[in-house]
């Protein structure tokens, strides 16, 4: 009787990802998968933090942290999701269809399942974010000191950037 009720609960859900879709390609259950690898990294990382007793050292976040850990994840977000030298970590997901940005690439995702949802995720600065500031947090528990000097060299680059940009808008408007 339970193998029924599986069966039953399965074609469910199979139903219900169909008739969410329609007509799109969304791969409702990688996304599920991936979500559930995220939940269960960062639950693993809570229960280290408590184990060891660190877990209060979230607590000494302060503002200058948290600047540092936006633009960091900013950076690192953005480096993951579109630069050039990362497209090896993202060729098993994508193909490459050009430039969209200075030092950034035009991906498409590809496949199905889970291969198409790793694929939305790391071709994809804002879904990123969220796996990298998650992991820079745990750094502050773990490794504070390392933590804040990686932070501050992303967060350095990440004006840089920004600057670079800025100044090549001005140059185009003395133009």
């Amino acid at each position: 009787m339970a193998d029924n009720t599986t069966g039953e609960i399965k074609e469910t859900l199979h139903q219900e990802a169909e008739a969410y879709r329609g007509d799109s390609d969304q791969p409702l259950f990688g996304y599920a998968a991936t979500v559930s690898v995220y939940t269960a990294l960062a639950g693993a990382g809570l229960l280290a933090a408590r184990r060891s007793r660190r877990g209060g050292a979230a607590a000494n976040v302060g503002p200058w942290d948290l600047v540092l850990m936006a633009l960091t994840t900013h950076k690192l977000s953005r480096l993951v999701a579109k630069d050039p030298v990362t497209s090896p970590l993202r060729a098993f997901f994508t193909r490459f269809k050009g430039v969209s940005a200075p030092s950034e690439l035009a991906e498409e995702v590809r496949g199905q399942g889970g291969r198409r949802a790793v694929g939305e995720l790391v071709t994809c600065p804002f879904c990123t974010a969220q796996w990298i500031a998650t992991a820079y947090a745990f750094g502050l528990v773990f490794a504070p000191n390392a933590t804040r000097g990686a932070g501050a060299v992303f967060s350095s680059v990440a004006v840089s950037d920004w600057l670079q940009l800025a100044y090549v808008r001005l140059q185009k408007a003395q133009e």
